[in-house]
């Protein structure tokens, strides 16, 4: 286990969420950003120190906490995107005269 203050933050997972983290980091077709909370919140349940966390997803504590956060009152579907990130549809190119 890697060296640094422990966390008093405490998550445990199920078989269930565990192998379905799990199997995000295998998958090529799990997008990039959810198989990073996964990976989050598999090294929270390890625990491993938060700022190492944090080092090794190229995150801030902040998002750690903010993922596990989410995790806690939404499980595994909490990871997920939410509706309305990104960019929206592109304007109708048909009335554009």
């Amino acid at each position: 286990m890697p060296r640094g203050r422990k966390t008093a933050l405490k998550l445990y997972l199920t078989a269930e969420e565990r192998d379905t983290l799990m199997a995000w980091q295998r998958s090529p077709m799990t997008p990039a950003g959810r198989a990073k909370r996964g990976r989050t919140i598999l090294l929270v349940a390890d625990g491993v120190p938060i700022s190492h966390i944090a080092k090794k997803v190229d995150s801030t504590r902040r998002f750690v906490y903010k993922w596990v956060e989410r995790f806690l009152h939404d499980g595994v579907g909490g990871l997920e995107d939410k509706k309305g990130r990104g960019r929206g549809p592109l304007p109708n190119q048909n009335n554009a005269h």
